[in-house]
């Protein structure tokens, strides 16, 4: 298992293949159900809107933290032991996330779902990107249709099982076993490959060049940011921990890394924001438009998971013929007219417009990841990694809390400008959130008002969700402009072209 190779696996690599499918349908299963169970969580514990997204985005921000950390020594300790992790921290997730108390241990649970994640896919992208070595685009692309899978799936379940006289919240959680306990049994048998990297004697210290000091400072200052908010830094304690370990991280690679690489980090951050940020709101920004034709908001996100599940099976043909980069730009055309279109959706139109941006965020993900692979081999698990963990980042820490801080702010400045009287009855103490100071509304003084302003309420909280939709598309918008750069770019070098590393030998003791 020591060859690259590529087209036609072995038996035991299609074993592998699909052991790694169904660990990424886990991290996906982790991450629908949180967000199907989040109107019940919310309601037993009274969580604002911005707290909602916080719990949200705590089950993506760790996973860059794990990511990361596995990266760096996943080619010593073996891509075995970033899975066992992974696997015991799934059934924490759960078993924390059921027993639950309060807000403080929904996030520390809902954080060990995000590091779980980060630990599988610190193994299966260099996993599949070494296995498929020629074809890492289509490969990565069929991989990552794990996730859009693994959320059909378990939303399907959730919502059959969890309505009223259903098994609850709780219950839905719990159903993440199902596929942790089916990739588990399967690992234990599965024989892993060596890195392309290592394969091909690139040495470590190559490896950490591709990112330089720059790409550590983006990395770390996400982190710090959001672990500072978690405890309570200064905003001069936040940068200076993220300048001390990109400073450190630069001293020793002496280089700020790679432009082409950096750039790359850069356009992951919407890219993420897009995808994973408005998944992880979907449900409940499209739960009022859906209600009026007799469905639950998590039909869209179940709607749109399916169809990139479909879609990323047939990649194949579409990066042939389109080229990643033709490709990621044509879906990020897309995504901007279906997040616009979702946002004043009704009807049969909310489907349509889910179609177009479901389409739209289908490829963004695994083609990133092949176009890194591809143009950054020298990086091999680490800015393969790396990108997934900086999105992943991006989404939780920016994200997730913004379309939630968005709703909060909106609807306490139209209270407080058109309604005053109603919004000192309901408005609750002011918090703060990494988007700053927000005042949002209080569920227990809400259900205290007449049902006429109970129904102003609600009017007023579609406006807000729709709106935040609206918003997120500026971030493909900003994609689409890159996307273009950088076929200009590989234009005027002749052409996209992957690159295939030669062995290195001379680097290997580096």
């Amino acid at each position: 298992m020591n060859e690259v190779h590529h087209a036609q696996p072995t038996p035991a690599e299609k074993k592998l293949f699909w052991a790694c499918f169904i660990a990424l349908c886990a991290t996906s299963f982790a991450f629908i159900l949180r967000i199907l169970a989040l109107d019940g969580i919310a309601a037993e514990f009274d969580l604002s809107e911005t707290q909602k997204g916080e719990i949200l985005g705590v089950g993506i921000w760790p996973f860059a933290v794990s990511i990361v950390l596995f990266s760096l020594v996943i080619d010593k300790i073996g891509y075995g032991k970033a899975i066992l992790f992974g696997f015991l921290a799934h059934a924490a997730f759960a078993i924390l996330m059921v027993t639950a108390t309060g807000y403080w241990s929904l996030y520390i649970g809902s954080a060990l779902g995000g590091l779980a994640a980060g630990a599988i896919e610190a193994a299966i992208n260099p996993i599949v990107a070494t296995m498929f070595a020629k074809e890492k685009t289509k490969w990565l692309n069929i991989l990552h249709a794990g996730w859009p899978g693994g959320m059909v799936v378990a939303g399907i379940l959730a919502m059959l099982l969890g309505g009223d006289g259903g098994i609850g919240w709780k219950g839905q959680i719990s159903l993440i076993f199902i596929p942790v306990a089916l990739y588990g049994v399967m690992m234990l048998s599965c024989k892993f490959p060596t890195s392309e990297r290592v394969a091909a004697g690139v040495s470590y210290k190559a490896m950490l060049q591709e990112v330089g000091f720059l790409g550590a400072l983006m990395t770390s200052a996400m982190i710090f940011l959001e672990v500072g908010r978690v405890f309570e830094w200064s905003d001069t304690m936040k940068w200076a921990a993220a300048l001390a370990v990109a400073a450190a991280f630069g001293a020793y690679v002496r280089t700020i890394g790679r432009p082409l690489f950096l750039f790359l980090m850069l356009i992951m951050m919407p890219l993420a924001i897009t995808e994973l940020g408005t998944d992880s709101w979907i449900s409940d920004l499209m739960a009022g438009p859906m209600q009026e034709m007799g469905l639950p908001g998590g039909v869209v996100l179940v709607y749109t998971a399916f169809l990139m599940m479909v879609l990323r099976f047939q990649a194949g043909p579409l990066v042939e013929r389109l080229q990643p980069l033709g490709l990621l730009a044509a879906s990020a055309g897309l995504a901007i007219v279906g997040l616009i279109l979702l946002s004043s959706a009704a009807g049969i139109m909310i489907l349509v417009a889910a179609t177009v941006y479901g389409v739209g965020k289908t490829f963004f993900w695994p083609t990133m990841l092949g176009v890194v692979s591809e143009q950054c081999p020298k990086g091999g698990a680490l800015t393969l990694n790396l990108i997934a963990g900086l999105g992943m980042l991006a989404a939780g820490v920016i994200g997730a809390a913004l379309l939630g801080n968005i709703q909060d702010k909106e609807l306490s400045e139209t209270l407080l400008a058109d309604r005053p009287a109603l919004a000192e009855q309901v408005l609750g103490e002011e918090q703060t959130s990494v988007f700053g100071a927000y005042t949002p509304i209080d569920g227990e003084k809400r259900s205290s008002v007449t049902a006429e302003d109970a129904e102003y309420l609600d009017d007023l909280g579609i406006v807000a969700k729709q709106d935040a939709l609206k918003t997120v598309a500026i971030f493909p918008g900003i994609m689409l402009i890159c996307y273009l750069i950088l076929i200009a770019y590989f234009r005027s070098r002749g052409g996209y072209k992957p690159i295939a590393l030669e062995h290195e030998s001379e680097f290997a003791n580096a």
